[in-house]
């Protein structure tokens, strides 16, 4: 058994050496983490001014961005410090509150992505019908469903962690990584495992199977309407299909990295596929929505060219 008292930090060994070019990547990151924070900001404020905007879709798309600015904060300021640090060392507790922040980020972009499919799929084959199925009470209660399982998901997950003697404290990563820490452990991680599964299922499985769902009624319905109907459907749910895929490949490029070996896999390589699913989508997610969709590109040139 090991002793876990004696290990008050993490070190996180993911971190190249690289000498002078480590302040190019620091400039290169804070530049980026400015970018998603002033991106996904301003989408939120034109969403909660515009009273156009106060739409099923774009009340998802909100609640997207400020998960986006949610999993951002607990990446970019961590990783910012540790690329001018010597020892790349943390807190444990900070650790493992990295791991609840960037897990619940992740079940909520997922959450939110199957939302949204649902919602086009509603507006699509059941027009009629849309205002009713998606109304404000019922667009909120959903929102609120999926912060609240996954927080109440990875609450448990916390304290498995906070729970677990470890035996090391060293992880190959540049940031706290649960399936990393969990090998670490010398106590019995059965009980870990069982809930980690579990919590995939919640998180992964789900939100996909209603994702496709989703998606192949829609496409049901695209091959029974005429070529004008469906470009208007492509042009409302491309942008969307766009964030479902750059996020997903995002984490199945984490889960690769995490779970398979390393060894051939240069150490650059190794770092961005395993940063890709935090950084990417909450950069391009709120650049894409405000070129894609015509009416949040026309409500930003509006209040733009207002500006005397």
């Amino acid at each position: 058994m090991g002793n876990s008292t004696h290990f008050t930090t993490i070190i996180l060994a993911g971190y190249i050496d690289v000498g002078y070019f480590n302040y190019l990547y620091f400039t290169i990151l804070l530049l980026l983490y400015i970018t998603v924070i002033l991106a996904n900001s301003l989408l939120i404020g034109v969403i909660c001014v515009e009273r156009s905007l106060h739409e099923p879709m774009y009340i998802f798309l909100c609640s997207l961005s400020i998960n986006e600015l949610y999993g951002s904060a607990a990446f970019f300021p961590s990783i910012l410090t540790n690329m001018l640090s010597k020892t790349h060392e943390v807190k444990i507790i900070y650790c493992y509150v990295q791991i609840f922040s960037l897990y619940t980020y992740a079940s909520v972009e997922f959450g939110n992505l199957a939302i949204m499919s649902y919602d086009r799929y509603t507006a699509i084959c059941y027009p009629l019908l849309y205002r009713s199925k998606m109304s404000h009470n019922r667009v909120f209660m959903l929102i609120a469903l999926v912060w609240l399982i996954s927080f109440v998901k990875f609450s448990g997950n916390l304290l498995l962690n906070l729970r677990s003697e470890l035996c090391g404290n060293v992880i190959e990563k540049v940031w706290c990584d649960n399936y990393m820490l969990v090998k670490l452990a010398c106590s019995d991680t059965t009980v870990n495992n069982i809930y980690g599964i579990t919590g995939s299922i919640i998180t992964i499985i789900i939100p996909v199977m209603l994702i496709s769902y989703s998606y192949l009624k829609i496409m049901k319905a695209c091959l029974e309407s005429s070529a004008g109907a469906t470009q208007k459907v492509m042009a409302t749910c491309t942008p969307h299909l766009v964030s479902l895929l750059n996020f997903s490949l995002g984490c199945s490029f984490e889960i690769f990295s995490s779970r398979f070996d390393k060894l051939y896999m240069p150490p650059v390589l190794r770092v961005i596929i395993s940063v890709y699913f935090i950084i990417c989508p909450p950069l391009l997610n709120p650049i894409m929505y405000g070129i894609r969709l015509s009416k949040i590109n026309a409500v930003c040139k509006k209040k733009i060219f207002s500006i005397k």
